[in-house]
């Protein structure tokens, strides 16, 4: 492994670590996050199907916006 892998990981273990703290103290304000116009639910008796599509297209964006701009400005 080269010293670029290594930063590469560090990286990415940082972003998780702040996702998961971003997730732990803010959950009760994003109870919108999953609920977006568009999100599939279906709810029966025995049967639940949950397709957050919306949430999904949301999140790819957002994290295709963060990795651009540190390929733009740390690449």
């Amino acid at each position: 492994m080269s010293q670029a892998t290594g930063k590469y990981l560090i990286l990415i273990g940082l972003a998780v670590v702040l996702i998961g703290i971003i997730v732990y103290f803010l959950s009760d304000k994003l109870h919108w996050l999953g609920r977006l116009p568009g999100d599939i639910r279906v709810e029966k008796e025995n049967f639940k199907f949950y397709f957050p599509i919306t949430t999904m297209l949301l999140l790819s964006g957002l994290l295709n916006l963060v990795i651009w701009l540190v390929r733009r400005f740390w690449g």
